[in-house]
């Protein structure tokens, strides 16, 4: 993963009438470190909607569940002066695995409904939204410099070295 980004799997407790689940907690000090929760956000994204880029230069991060629909979501790093500059992060999800992913504003980010559902995901920031001066700089989601030079990692991937495609699944 990119310096910062995190993922931590949520554990439902079922019973009889469904299940409960804790989305975040302030003594969750592995994922939270230091940040604490500004302000909720719940967005719905119709099949095939892409959400991207966008980025926040003010040190807001966000945290992200995913509680309906299959949702991909990526970050990238276009920073020229890091090491991870180019590497991107792919990370799929839906409410079969439920997890808290955690991303550092400064990192381009966007997400896309993979799901033939619309899909429903609850962020949480560490700041509020400024409606004079928001704290979000934007690109197009097909904006072709966004390419990739890591893959979750990986250098064998195919997707590697082209502009990003955000209806390329995986392989």
């Amino acid at each position: 993963m990119l310096a910062g980004v995190k993922v931590t799997d949520l554990k439902k407790i079922h019973d009889e009438r469904g299940f409960f689940c804790e989305l975040l907690r302030s003594d969750w000090k592995e994922l939270l470190g230091l940040d604490s929760i500004a302000q909720t956000n719940l967005s719905m994204s119709y099949p095939g909607v892409a959400r991207a880029w966008h980025r926040h230069g003010r040190g807001q991060i966000d945290y992200l569940v995913l509680l309906r629909g299959a949702t991909m979501i990526c970050i990238y790093d276009d920073d020229k002066g890091s090491v991870t500059h180019g590497h991107l992060n792919e990370i799929i999800g839906g409410p079969t695995n439920y997890q808290v992913v955690r991303i550092p504003g400064h990192y381009w980010h966007g997400t896309k409904t993979i799901s033939d559902e619309p899909s429903l995901s609850l962020y949480f920031t560490t700041q509020l939204y400024d409606y004079t001066n928001p704290d979000e700089d934007r690109r197009p989601w097909n904006d072709s410099t966004i390419v990739p030079t890591l893959i979750n990692n990986r250098k064998d991937e195919p997707r590697i070295g082209k502009p990003w495609d955000w209806n390329q699944l995986p392989t």
